[in-house]
């Protein structure tokens, strides 16, 4: 009876915008299938759904490239004022807006939560001779540009940090060789079959992996040892880098006060089930949930920090 009467109302003012959960969810996740922008798309719905939250179903849009900036394009061209409208984004497409200098940014997009952090790791082949940082520096020092490292989107979180590394052990920023790829998904095929000889992603793209003997993990860029990953910090290993890789969710341009505290509800819901404390665990990823103008705020000092960062590597001027 209520979506009755919403949609009997939306229809007589005719200009309200798309009332949420009057519909399935449009979700566009900026990344490749299978990448953690598509599971931080999917994975927080299907816990909503699997705990009662929100049973009105969604879809998922894949549009990878730029640093994630096309899928921001498109999402922000086509849900104008679409309560039933969000998108999965994080730390890399921060640094996409900046680095390709992209026209489309965040300003309009209604900030919602910051869900999870997802520490990098770097893994190698899992019959490489590098087995720990110091081989790594090591190899790097005596062949700069040899070794072909792959990751996400040029500017991203993997990228920085493979950039880190490599200032660490001395290579000019010119010699780096990465190579970027669409989603951490599309870089563990090359790992595994050896045409990468390093690799950064999130730990839930490569711990399935490592499980299974197919890789290994060398170290975390997290500030501590996480948990069921036998590998030390960056930072124990000689190497003083701490990156994280956040994903939070952020609502359609002129989104509704109802939709937007509808969407808050859901995922407040969300944080504080035991379903999702468990899925937490499950794929190894840090709580970091932050919501509403808290993260509004932290948006905005997030892309303060990550350009100079990202001018201090000279990956932008």
């Amino acid at each position: 009876m209520l979506r009755i009467k919403q949609v009997l109302l939306s229809l007589a003012l005719g200009a309200l915008p798309v009332l949420a959960g009057a519909a399935p969810a449009k979700v566009m996740a900026p990344g490749g299938p299978g990448g953690g922008y598509d599971a931080a798309a999917r994975v927080p719905l299907q816990v909503m759904q699997e705990a009662g939250i929100f049973t009105d179903g969604f879809q998922v849009t894949n549009k990878g490239g730029a640093g994630g900036t096309i899928g921001l394009a498109e999402f922000i061209n086509n849900s104008k004022n679409d309560d039933n409208a969000i998108m999965s984004m994080g730390a890399i497409l921060v640094g996409g807006i900046i680095l390709n200098k992209s026209p489309v940014t965040l300003e309009s997009v209604t900030p919602l939560v910051r869900l999870t952090d997802d520490a990098d790791v770097l893994a190698v082949p899992v019959n490489s001779p590098i087995k720990t940082v110091d081989d790594l520096l090591k190899a790097l020092r005596e062949n700069p540009g040899a070794m072909a490292i792959g990751g996400g989107s040029v500017g991203g979180v993997d990228h920085v940090a493979a950039a880190l590394i490599a200032q660490a052990a001395g290579v000019p920023p010119g010699k780096l060789n990465y190579i970027p790829y669409p989603s951490g998904a599309e870089v563990v095929p090359q790992l595994v079959s050896g045409q990468l000889k390093l690799a950064l992603s999130g730990l839930s793209e490569f711990k399935p992996y490592a499980d299974q003997k197919r890789l290994r993990i060398i170290a975390v860029t997290s500030a501590e040892r996480l948990p069921g990953v036998d590998a030390p910090t960056l930072k124990e290993s000689g190497v003083d880098v701490v990156i994280g890789n956040w994903r939070g969710i952020v609502g359609a341009p002129g989104m509704s006060k109802e939709g937007r505290a509808m969407w808050l509800d859901c995922y407040q819901k969300l944080h504080a089930s035991p379903q999702w404390k468990k899925k937490l665990a499950e794929q190894g990823w840090a709580d970091a949930y932050l919501a509403g103008d808290d993260f509004a705020k932290f948006l905005d000092e997030e892309k303060v920090r990550q350009e100079k960062v990202l001018k201090d590597l000279g990956l932008v001027k």
